[in-house]
């Protein structure tokens, strides 16, 4: 079974819908969330694999979200260092056969050795994601580095984007149950787009696509709008990718702000209609109002 013969991304449920005094039954769907197991194993390592992670997400892009995990880990510094990703054939049970990747990493990769502090013996939730580091100074030592420029943008750029996206999810429409991360290009324009029940996998699914595709250069001069919130989580793997920009329809955390600043993001909050705050990095946008604001003021 190829990725794109995945399990699929959502499923029907009968639902008793309450309005008022009256009930009907109908048919709905509902977004898919099973888990996948990540597994590494380096060209020095002999015999089976070794379990990194385990994320309950929603099947479909399972190869671009274990790449993009494994980069925003720190675990690979490009596409170059894998030489492989599959499904796993030597599972216990048939039915979680396509719940099980296999990372091959070349010889260029971090040694067996220097895997073993990465190892996590938990299993994590679609809700939360799998966490990052637990400080900005642990993201420094990781290697992670001020973002380059990245574009200019108008404001009228921004406030296209979550209206842009919303069209786009296609899932989410008929389940109401999904994260979205989309990249967008400076003038706006959708390359991609990834859903998930979990947003920091939803991201992860959407950087390890532009590795995989040979396309971080579309990472480094884009923009990001996530559906949800922006985390510390989400902010730390945009600094990796050296995303410049990073927009959100909710609130960003307070640590989230502080790794937008550290490392050079714009972090743009309350992305709804024509109305958005700006916390970080507001010299990329070129009209913004000359007039002075109050903290906690939107544009």
């Amino acid at each position: 079974m190829g990725e794109d013969e995945r399990p699929g991304t959502r499923v029907p449920a009968t639902v008793t819908v309450a309005d008022g005094r009256r009930t009907t039954t109908r048919l709905d769907y509902l977004a898919t969330e099973e888990p996948l197991e990540i597994r590494v194993r380096t060209r020095e390592a002999d015999g089976p694999a070794r379990p990194l992670a385990v994320t309950m997400r929603t099947p479909g892009a399972d190869f671009e979200l274990a790449a993009g995990f494994l980069f925003g880990e720190g675990v690979i510094t490009g596409a170059g260092e894998i030489r492989t990703i599959r499904y796993c054939a030597d599972v216990e049970r048939e039915d979680q056969r396509y719940n099980v990747v296999t990372v091959d990493l070349t010889g260029d990769a971090p040694a067996e050795r220097e895997l073993q502090p990465l190892e996590r013996h938990f299993m994590t939730t679609s809700a939360c994601g799998v966490c990052g580091k637990a400080s900005l100074e642990a993201l420094e030592l990781n290697g992670c580095r001020p973002v380059g420029p990245g574009p200019q943008l108008e404001l009228s750029t921004i406030y296209r984007l979550p209206g842009t996206l919303a069209s786009a999810q296609k899932v989410f429409r008929s389940t109401g149950g999904l994260h979205a991360a989309g990249l967008f290009d400076p003038s706006g324009r959708l390359l991609v787009l990834k859903e998930d029940v979990g947003r920091h996998n939803a991201l992860d699914k959407l950087i390890g696509w532009a590795l995989l595709a040979g396309r971080a250069a579309d990472l480094r001069g884009g923009i990001v709008l996530v559906s949800g919130r922006a985390s510390f989580e989400l902010a730390q793997k945009c600094a990796t990718a050296g995303i410049p920009i990073l927009c959100a329809v909710s609130a960003p955390s307070s640590l989230a702000v502080d790794v937008a600043r550290r490392f050079g993001l714009t972090l743009i909050g309350f992305l709804r209609g024509e109305r958005c705050n700006i916390y970080t990095g507001a010299e990329r946008i070129t009209t913004i109002p000359q007039h002075p604001l109050s903290n906690g003021d939107s544009i």
